[in-house]
């Protein structure tokens, strides 16, 4: 994922929302294209599937209290033309994990989750328009890195209070569902960090202090995470 813009740093002081939320808002779009691209996420976002728990004196076959997930076989184009909807249980896999991630007025859609199982490590190449190095240091380059990216990290976890949307609206045209990495960043196992010099001349629309960064998400057992039908 690519972020361009300004990250200031987040000492504990409360006023930094606004700008989780902008740079939660363009990690969005990215996850968002994901989900349309990644062929295994893709067929997720487009199959259905049956979701229940079954009656508590149910014996076969899947025993009493026990939640069931049944794909449905595609749909013909007959069917499709002919209209009608599936019964509230059924649902693409997609919605099943939207509408089970419902608060603060839209549905979220994380790509790691405890429920999924998932854990990731983070890749960061952090470029500013100063000396590489000074990690840990409060500098002129906006400061400390360390402080800076405690911003990025939690831009990339669903927001939990009604503070962490910074004052901006959801936006139901494009914000439902919300897509997101995490849903907590204590699912998240190693990180490292990459700081280099920003050599690219400083465009009208941005300030000296503004930042380019790319992470690169790892998720755990990553040769078999969409191996064999496994779902988010």
């Amino acid at each position: 994922m690519v972020y361009r813009g300004p990250l200031p740093s987040d000492q504990g002081k409360g006023g930094r929302s606004r700008y989780k939320r902008l740079i939660r808002k363009e990690f969005h779009k990215q996850l968002r294209e994901l989900w349309r691209q990644q062929p295994a996420l893709k067929d997720q976002a487009e199959s259905f599937f049956n979701m229940y728990t079954t009656p508590f004196n149910m014996v076969a076959p899947h025993g009493p209290n026990q939640r069931v997930i049944e794909r449905l076989p595609a749909r013909s184009q007959a069917q499709i033309d002919a209209g009608g909807s599936y019964p509230p249980t059924i649902k693409t896999w997609l919605d099943h994990v939207a509408d089970s991630y419902n608060r603060l007025g839209t549905r979220f859609v994380p790509l790691i989750s405890k429920t999924g199982g998932f854990t990731c490590s983070l890749d960061v190449l952090f470029m500013r328009r100063d000396a590489p190095g000074n990690v840990v240091v409060p500098g002129a380059g906006g400061g400390d890195i360390d402080n800076r990216l405690k911003t990025l990290f939690d831009a990339l976890k669903m927001p939990e209070r009604v503070d962490d949307l910074g004052g901006i609206d959801i936006d139901p045209e494009d914000e439902d569902p919300f897509f997101c990495l995490l849903t907590d960043d204590g699912l998240i196992t190693r990180i490292a960090i990459t700081s280099d010099r920003l050599l690219t001349p400083k465009g009208d629309d941005e300030k000296v202090n503004d930042v380019h960064i790319v992470v690169h998400v790892t998720m755990s057992d990553e040769s078999s995470i969409f191996a064999g039908g496994r779902l988010v």
